[in-house]
């Protein structure tokens, strides 16, 4: 008997207790890994429903087939795209009498198969969703596969089934191995082709097993439409480029872009660092509403090119301080994908060179600006001016033609900060000073360089040193200062200033790099005495589910909460946060004191803890301490006299996020 049917049938032997169901697995079904099944030689590409819809109503067949129809009249089936996927709540509570599961016949009154033959008449592919559990995730139960496996890939192959996302709820405590490898053999025994994607959520580092089961596996827990939860997902992703490759995938979760939550910036960061990492592209947001600029970030072919090159490697971090990013990915051809990301909440500028990324020596390189689409040539440097929580992203290589290109010139714009953390303030009648800074990364002359500034209508621009010159050469840069005034009536709200530089050579006529920066002007706190679940807020991010005002967290999506309650005292007014939370409001140096009443919610009943702080700029000036469930409400009162911010901060307690839903009850600002 071999090592690994040894360790089967001691496996087999163990007790797994189901409820009433007894589900012992066969030495059979977790004996040795399926073989390659020939799918995902590079990353899936398609849709999934779930952070559009959840389990709305209107998630149905007729929403399903017009998500096929999408994919082909607004080109994502030509940039790539062919999976059309369900996720949870396609079925019925109750498997039939058979033990088959049963489509819900209000979801999809002709049935699974109709959808799947539908889609795949557009030429596309269909996927489905399980749970390797009894029950599914959704708060719901919907019947899981464990204990069916067989059964219900059966099932699933003769409906026309492509794809299968399997979850990782209500598992009764069975090793994830025996699990997955149970369901990956029952699909292999239909004998259709049907691509394996492991819901595991990173839990028993699947990157170091799942290689022989399924073709890719999830790495980390849900994503939210969140730029923090993007970020620390893509985190723990990045660093796992040793375990990607051809057929198998590290799978950071499906793709927010398009679902409101962050900003168009934010959303390009998203999608061009999946690419990078060689991520499954799958679209979740609701392509019935996708706007232009959406649709221009998920049919970006020069970007979608990096995540489907046949090399099959994931991007490998060379370079991170200071929350600058560099990620470089070998292509196919020899050329190398460039990500530059800038993580923090100010503009700036990243570089690296030819010689960094792994390229030889050369006079000149061709560099490709996938954002933008333009082609030009560097002498070795690839610079970015990179917006906060922005991406630049380049394809380099080499090029015996490159003198035929202009030389890459990149224009920076920089404000001064107000405060770490925040976007850039600008006043209703204050006068801000912006550079400008052209560099030139190319091996020959940039000529007859000229600079532009523009502003919103209203406002006034004024360079106040010279905007042209006659030849910025290479790794040389000709910088403006500008005297930026905001109108005194300006409207609350970001505005952008858009610079440009033109210069020659160019072809037919001079070449134009444009770039932008974002400022704010903030809105200002009512006089008095004030609620801040009423105020306006700068930015307010959240460990789950967005911020609420005047509610509780809720946790899944704006609006979801209920009344505050804190040890069975309910609050009309308040801030409803669930750690890792900041809340972050402009005083402008107007307003004196912050008060508020502190607390873990009584929506969850779960041990919780967390702690609340009040910072009044850059210091901390109030602190709550450790408040654990039970705990008596706090009051936490602080000075803010003179601060130009306000951030309402509730940390974790150190003991990870679960259960913590935090209360700002009855949270005022006095600003005389």
């Amino acid at each position: 008997m071999s090592v690994r049917t040894q360790l089967v049938v001691i496996a087999t032997a163990l007790p797994c207790v189901l409820g009433a169901v007894d589900v012992a697995v066969s030495r059979d079904a977790a004996a040795a890994p399926r073989a390659e099944n020939g799918l995902a030689r590079t990353p899936q590409m398609g849709f999934n429903n779930w952070n559009a819809t959840h389990c709305r109503a209107d998630f149905n067949e007729a929403m399903v087939k017009g998500i096929a129809d999408l994919f082909v009249s607004e080109g994502l089936k030509d940039a790539g795209y062919q999976y059309v996927n369900l996720d949870d709540c396609w079925a019925l509570p109750n498997r039939d009498a058979t033990g088959n599961l049963v489509p819900d016949p209000v979801r999809f009154p002709n049935g699974i198969k109709a959808v799947a033959d539908y889609v795949h008449s557009k030429g596309l592919k269909f996927g489905i969703y399980s749970s390797a559990g009894t029950k599914t995730c959704d708060r719901n139960g919907f019947p899981g596969g464990l204990g069916h496996e067989q059964q219900d890939a059966n099932l699933w192959a003769s409906w026309g089934v492509d794809y299968l996302k399997y979850d990782n709820c209500n598992n009764q405590g069975v090793d994830a191995i025996q699990r997955y490898t149970t369901m990956g053999n029952a699909l292999k025994a239909t004998g259709r082709p049907i691509l394996y994607s492991l819901c595991e959520w990173g839990e028993n580092k699947p990157w170091t097993w799942a290689k022989d089961i399924g073709n890719s596996w999830r790495t980390t827990g849900d994503i939210t439409d969140r730029y923090s939860s993007m970020l620390g997902i893509f985190k723990q992703n990045v660093v796992l480029d040793a375990y990607a490759g051809p057929g198998h995938w590290n799978d950071p979760d499906m793709l927010e872009v398009g679902n409101g939550g962050m900003t168009d910036t934010e959303y390009r960061s998203h999608f061009a660092l999946w690419a990078i990492m060689a991520a499954p592209l799958l679209v979740g947001s609701d392509l019935r509403t996708a706007t232009p600029a959406t649709l221009e970030i998920l049919t970006n072919k020069d970007i979608i090119a990096v995540d489907q090159d046949a090399l099959g490697i994931q991007g490998k971090e060379i370079r991170q301080a200071g929350g600058m990013h560099v990620i470089v990915k070998p292509l196919s051809n020899g050329d190398r994908a460039v990500a530059l990301f800038n993580e923090t909440d100010t503009p700036a500028t990243i570089s690296t060179s030819a010689s960094e990324i792994g390229l030889d020596h050369e006079v000149a390189y061709k560099i490709r600006d996938l954002w933008s689409h333009t082609t030009k040539e560097t002498a070795g440097a690839i610079t970015a001016s990179v917006p906060a929580h922005g991406t630049a992203i380049f394809r380099v290589g080499r090029d015996s033609h490159w003198a035929q290109y202009p030389p890459a010139v990149d224009l920076g714009i920089a404000v001064p900060a107000t405060s770490p953390g925040l976007p850039l303030l600008v006043a209703p009648g204050s006068r801000a000073t912006v550079t400008t800074t052209a560099t030139n990364d190319g091996f020959v002359p940039a000529v007859l360089p000229q600079v532009a500034l523009t502003g919103p209508a209203g406002w006034s621009v004024q360079a106040q040193s010279a905007s042209r010159d006659g030849v910025i050469l290479r790794d040389q840069a000709f910088a403006t200062t500008w005297s930026v005034t905001v109108p005194s009536n300006a409207a609350p709200g970001n505005y952008s200033l858009d610079a440009t530089v033109s210069y020659f050579p160019g072809q037919p006529r001079a070449t134009v790099v444009k770039n932008h920066i974002d400022v704010t002007v903030p809105a200002l706190l009512p006089r008095g005495t004030s609620y801040l679940g009423d105020d306006p807020w700068l930015r307010a991010d959240n460990g789950w589910g967005p911020v609420e005002r005047n509610s509780s967290v809720g946790e899944d999506h704006a609006g979801d909460g209920h009344p505050i309650s804190i040890n069975g005292v309910t609050y009309a007014k308040g801030i409803g946060a669930h750690a890792q939370s900041a809340v972050v409001y402009y005083l402008g140096g107007t307003c004196s004191k912050v008060r508020a009443l502190v607390g873990l919610d009584d929506e969850k009943t779960g041990a919780g803890s967390v702690s609340f702080e009040i910072w009044a700029d850059g210091t901390k000036v109030a602190d709550s301490g450790l408040i654990v469930r039970g705990n008596p409400t706090k009051t936490l009162e602080a000075d803010v006299s003179r601060a130009t911010v306000l951030r309402l901060v509730v940390t974790d307690g150190g003991d990870g996020i679960t259960n913590d839903h935090a209360d700002w009850a009855d949270a005022q600002v006095v600003c005389p």
